[in-house]
């Protein structure tokens, strides 16, 4: 008996245990968490938002401070930039966009009348079985549901989108006295760690920066580039609105496995009006331009530095997309790193000063 307690499945056991009653007590007061939640998203998602901005700035700033240009004037140095070559892209960009939605809302009814006769076609198809008639039938209808549902959702939430306005506002000056102060916070969050723990602390935050340093920074480059690269495939196939949904594929291509399907979804159904053949374009395109990313680009600009398997991923994807939708799919994977590294550090603590039998 004595061997069997002091055994490591025993060890497990007790494990397993205690985390399942964490859990059990967590679902009796959900709704006291859910609503704490609730407010410290609210709350810190600005500040969040910020730190992450400050984290990709940083390395510039310090570059530009190492070179005698004072750490203010650095700050806003890169913010002139960013906002004189935001402006310049605005205003070099926004007529094609204007132009874009414009020819997208004067050709609306055509591609509806196109869409309708695909689903006649269809269902005068009587190589279908019933079933699967009805079935796109369905989905039709949900989809058409769902679209006034979120128009509903959207001019009912006029306050919500109000306040992330206000978020929008507030974040570039978080991440202005962020970066400002940036030796003096990680002075501060030092200062708070007992001497004796000094070094782990410091440890654990370098490898936390070179988990997520070259991720982090790398992967504006890579959207970069895959938005690039889908523009210019459209624009050789003859997709229409090339600018609109290359942007959109850029844009989703953060999110890691799920994020190109995302991303290549709304191309796909804008093609389905065109033609079948261009369809298959669409497909080809999205297709070469992941091979490239996957094999090319992301391996020279973001490398491999966070050493996650797939399934881990994925599980990360799915948890971060449950507690905060697509922000949630786009930070699963940087939060996973650092939770992995934390315990990675923590057990390798635990197993050095475990008392040696």
């Amino acid at each position: 008996m004595e061997k069997f307690l002091k055994s490591k499945l025993f060890v497990t056991l007790v494990y397993v245990l205690l985390g399942l009653a964490v859990l059990f007590m967590m679902q009796q007061i959900e709704p006291l968490l859910s609503t704490a939640y609730g407010f410290l998203k609210a709350v810190l998602a600005p500040f969040l938002i910020a730190l992450i901005i400050s984290y990709v700035l940083n390395p510039v700033v310090r570059m530009l401070n190492e070179r005698k240009v004072p750490r203010t004037a650095a700050v806003l140095l890169i913010y002139a930039v960013f906002i004189t070559s935001l402006v310049v892209v605005v205003m070099n960009l926004t007529p094609i966009f204007v132009d874009q939605i414009g020819e997208l809302n004067e050709h609306m009814p055509e591609l509806t009348m196109r869409a309708q006769g695909l689903v006649d076609g269809l269902n005068d198809n009587r190589m279908l079985p019933e079933g699967v008639r009805s079935g796109i039938n369905n989905a039709l209808m949900k989809a058409d549901e769902g679209l006034s549902t979120f128009i509903s959702n959207f001019v009912d939430g006029i306050g919500s989108t109000i306040n992330m306005l206000m978020i929008a506002f507030i974040v570039p000056f978080l991440a202005f006295y962020i970066l400002k102060d940036y030796r003096v916070i990680e002075k501060t969050m030092l200062a708070t760690v007992p001497r004796a723990h000094r070094t782990n602390a410091i440890k654990l935050v370098i490898d936390i920066d070179t988990a997520l340093g070259n991720y982090i920074r790398g992967q504006f480059i890579v959207c970069i580039l895959v938005g690039l690269l889908a523009y210019i495939g459209y624009w050789l196939i003859g997709m229409p609105y090339a600018l609109l949904l290359a942007s959109i594929v850029a844009v989703f291509n953060i999110i890691p496995y799920l994020g190109p399907f995302f991303g290549a979804a709304p191309a796909i159904v804008m093609a389905s009006t065109v033609s079948f053949k261009m369809v298959l374009f669409v497909v080809f395109v999205n297709l070469l331009v992941q091979i490239l990313e996957g094999n090319v680009i992301s391996p020279q600009v973001v490398g491999r530095t966070l050493h996650m398997h797939p399934l881990l991923i994925i599980f990360a994807l799915l948890v971060g997309g449950e507690l905060a939708g697509i922000v949630g799919l786009i930070l699963a994977v940087p939060c996973f790193a650092v939770l992995k590294v934390i315990i990675q550090h923590i057990y390798v603590y635990y197993v050095h000063r475990r008392p040696t039998v």
